[in-house]
């Protein structure tokens, strides 16, 4: 990281950035526009270059940027060279969805334990990740050195949960859990709470209805 300290937004969007570079740029192009990122990323061109500026990475009003250099640039800011692990807590639904979905879509960046109170999970291989028992959290965290983890617990195990994992070193922590939760300074905190925002998406749908009627 070299003492350099990052925006949590702007982290997100250099993440969307290297997504798009990789998926949407049209193949056998070398180069692209800070405009033409904006319009795939809907920000402007202003923030796709100051958010570039942290990769180290400069373009060129004529040429623009080199996609190569951006990928590599961005890579350098967002992954651990020797890879990083992840735990998920929860192989419900959500959590079995979650396995599918990261399932080699990073290679420095892997669900490598997941972690369940039912006794039917724990010992098997799900969605291509082994499940342990919650007595197996601390040995399991510290065998693998994850430091970052994925909550899709019950709102009422939420908290509990998140105190174990904590104890246990953790240091980031995605939650799913629909309740917020308190960590102690030090451990970064993503709260994704769905129901919130569905509703929120649902007012605004329904408000701007009744407004055009």
């Amino acid at each position: 990281m070299n003492g350099v300290t990052i925006a949590s937004r702007t982290i997100g969007r250099l993440s969307l950035y290297r997504r798009l570079l990789e998926s949407s740029i049209p193949g056998g192009r070398d180069t692209v526009f800070s405009h033409e990122l904006a319009g795939l990323a809907c920000v402007t061109p202003a923030q796709v270059r100051r958010d570039l500026m942290a990769t180290g990475c400069s373009g060129s009003p004529g040429k623009g940027y080199r996609i190569r250099d951006l990928i590599e640039g961005i890579s350098k800011v967002l992954d651990d060279p020797e890879g990083q692990s992840v735990a998920l807590v929860g192989v419900g639904n959500l959590g079995r969805a979650i396995l599918t979905y990261f399932s080699g879509r990073r290679r420095n960046l892997r669900i490598t334990a997941s972690f369940d109170v039912d006794p039917l999970k724990t010992g098997r291989v799900i969605n291509g990740c082994r499940c342990y028992s919650m007595s197996e959290l601390g040995d399991v965290l510290e065998r693998g050195r994850i430091k970052t983890a994925i909550l899709a617990v019950p709102a009422g195990k939420a908290q509990e949960t998140t105190d174990a994992l904590v104890a246990a070193g953790v240091r980031g922590i995605l939650n799913y859990a629909p309740v917020p939760l308190r960590v102690p300074d030090g451990v970064f905190l993503e709260e994704r709470d769905m129901t919130m925002s569905l509703e929120t998406v649902a007012f605004f749908a329904r408000k701007t209805a009744l407004e055009r009627k």
